[in-house]
């Protein structure tokens, strides 16, 4: 391989790193001919650098790329850290299992672990949705000082779907009943169709720094007598998560 070929393989991977994209959208980012990119992915997904999200879909980092990266920093990399922890939620669970962490005023989801279903809901990977609108979003703010959450609250908030939590004392509300039980559900607030459970990832000092979520069909997720039970087992993954990223 030329030094400019592996040029190339970076910059599609430092855009990667930033969310998922298409062959075209990564083509345009980095300038390149789409044919060149397109060579260039299929390199680096049949070395695990890379995934196609669906097929004929978008390219995200691969966990190969991603456990390289965990090896050279042990228990730092937060993807390759929780990576594990998604897998064995989402086998336990018979649900999808997923990582986010705060961006501006939103929820940007970083990685997506799913079981084998007959029915398989959306990839969020590389996403966004409005913080206070997904359990995610929920269990992060109950994590922040009083300030900062009156400083997020000052601003409209965004509704998804009709049951949306815009109000800020609805908020507030939600955000005290988070921080007593640990863990936050959502029913339908973020997406139509689909409910939520989470829990924050919190840093040495007790921070919240990413939010672990299990989510799936409304028809089917969660079982009303389980809903305690399932929050506190994302407590216990998200708290395993935490102790390996201080290791």
């Amino acid at each position: 391989m030329s030094v400019q070929s592996i040029e190339r393989a970076f910059a599609v991977l430092r855009t990667l790193a930033t969310g998922s994209f298409g062959v075209t959208e990564l083509a345009e980012q980095i300038d390149l001919p789409k044919s060149t990119v397109a060579r260039l992915l299929s390199a680096l997904e049949a070395e695990g650098a890379v995934t196609q999200v669906e097929q004929g879909g978008e390219y995200r980092l691969g966990q190969g790329l991603l456990d390289i990266a965990g090896a050279t920093e042990p228990g730092r990399n937060l993807v390759a850290t929780a990576r594990p922890w998604l897998l064995a939620l989402s086998e336990d669970l018979g649900e999808a299992a997923g990582l986010s962490i705060v961006r501006d005023r939103h929820v940007y989801y970083l990685d997506h672990a799913v079981p084998e279903t007959d029915v398989m809901v959306r990839d969020w990977t590389g996403e966004t949705l409005p913080l206070q609108s997904v359990p995610s979003g929920m269990a992060m703010l109950a994590g922040w000082s009083d300030a900062d959450l009156d400083d997020f609250l000052r601003l409209p908030l965004e509704a998804t779907t009709a049951y949306t939590l815009v109000d800020p004392e609805q908020v507030r509300e939600r955000i005290s009943t988070v921080r007593n039980l640990g863990y936050a559900w959502g029913y339908e607030e973020g997406v139509d169709g689909i409910n939520s459970v989470a829990v924050a990832i919190n840093d040495g000092e007790g921070l919240p720094i990413a939010a672990l979520h299990v989510h799936g069909p409304a028809y089917r997720f969660p079982d009303p007598e389980r809903t305690h039970d399932i929050g506190l087992q994302l407590t216990d993954a998200a708290a395993g998560i935490t102790e390996q990223l201080s290791d």
